[in-house]
């Protein structure tokens, strides 16, 4: 594979162009959504109040909520990077927010939609529109966490607009589950909910994260597929890319890195990651991880999706092993933001369960990794003796 240059980066945000299409080259999905509720075709959950306006790519106005949120839980994050979930329930609670972590979500599909092609669109649209009429069952409003449902809900989104005979056949599944034909206003990320809400992380920062360099992986799903729901920001990189997760560095106050490989995907591909893990964990490493180090050097990269952070994180082993030059700790910007804000590296964040080696980082974080794997041991120890039967929020912030 052919090295990159410096002088192969791409062009810094003042010598490039803000161009912003007009009229948007999209449909406004939301004005179609409504106007299927006023023939009653469908019911759309609102966002509720409060919530913050940003732009999408093409201009519009997109509405994130803050709080009566219910989280759409990632499996990947569940099984793989449980810090992932806890940091952003951990970030909900410290800003006293009302929230719901369900217990009878179902997994999106999406993997088999995307892997394996072996579903049909009426059963990925009523496990969709499933979730989300329990979403308005319990009287919340959905929010995100999987980058992959993310983007799967998004063309779920489009099909039953466009497909009257879907709106049929998935309105039929779920009268038999005794639950409406109902779709979010917005499809909302938790990644956005973390962008909107990054100044007033910023207030409650304890910890001085000025050191650290930071390379940014923006997720395909997010920012790639059904490009005009995507967060953008004119301020940041003239708007050429999104908004998401760099804002958050830049707000930190971490020096936000550059390298030329960003647009590329991190490696797990969906399909690749199943069939051909060798070329996923191959191109996480040397298209991703290596050019980092080459042109940027940084403490640490951060990403906002499940797939992203495991294959950027758990490929490097791998690589490693045949004298790659890899070592780069990987996180969500979530766990970057909890630890901002004071959370535990390990009874919150949890990032025992990364590959990488995180000790460095830890410390120029000026988090004393001793005395905090020391703290996390001592409530393992209590769980062990049955003195509690698991961590709950208290013991995690004691």
């Amino acid at each position: 594979m052919p090295t990159t240059t410096a002088s192969s980066l791409p062009l810094k945000a003042e010598d490039r162009k803000f161009e912003r299409n007009s009229p948007p080259p999209t449909e406004d999905y939301r004005e179609q959504l409504f106007e299927l509720e006023a023939k009653g075709e469908i019911e759309i959950i609102r966002v509720p109040e409060p919530y913050i306006e940003v732009e999408t790519k093409y201009g519009r106005k997109k509405k994130i909520p803050l709080e009566h949120t219910w989280h759409h839980k990632s499996c990947g994050q569940c099984g793989h990077i449980p810090g992932y979930s806890t940091a952003i329930f951990w970030l909900n609670r410290q800003f006293g927010f009302d929230y719901h972590d369900p217990r009878d979500q179902t997994s999106c599909t999406a993997w088999n939609y995307y892997a394996s092609a072996t579903s049909n669109p009426a059963a990925q649209a009523a496990v969709a529109v499933r979730n989300f009429a329990q979403a308005q069952i319990d009287g919340y409003f959905p929010v995100i966490h999987c980058g992959t449902s993310y983007g799967h809900y998004k063309e779920v989104r489009a099909e039953l607009i466009y497909s009257a005979e879907l709106r049929k056949q998935v309105r039929a599944v779920l009268a038999r589950l005794g639950k409406k034909l109902v779709f979010p206003e917005e499809i909302v990320h938790y990644s956005e909910w973390v962008h909107v809400m990054r100044h007033e992380i910023k207030k409650r920062q304890t910890r001085d994260f000025s050191n650290l360099t930071i390379t940014v992986h923006p997720a395909c799903h997010y920012h790639k597929l059904v490009v005009e729901d995507a967060i953008y920001d004119k301020d940041l990189y003239n708007g050429q890319r999104t908004a998401i997760v760099s804002g958050l560095v830049k707000t930190i106050g971490s020096k936000l890195a550059d390298y030329s490989t960003w647009h590329d995907c991190c490696g797990f591909g969906f399909r690749h990651i199943l069939v051909s893990r060798d070329f996923s964990r191959s191109f996480a490493t040397m298209r991703k991880i290596e050019v980092m180090i080459e042109e940027a050097n940084p403490d640490l990269t951060l990403t906002h999706d499940t797939g992203c952070v495991t294959t950027l994180d758990q490929s490097q082993f791998a690589a490693k092993a045949h004298g790659k030059k890899v070592g780069i700790p990987v996180m969500s910007d979530a766990q970057y933001a909890a630890l901002a804000m004071g959370a535990h590296p390990f009874k919150v964040c949890q990032l025992h369960w990364h590959n990488m080696e995180i000790r460095t980082i830890l410390e120029k974080m000026g988090i004393d990794y001793d005395k905090a794997w020391s703290e996390f041991e001592h409530q393992v120890d209590r769980i062990k003796s049955g003195e509690i039967d698991y961590l709950s929020w208290e013991d995690a912030d004691a």
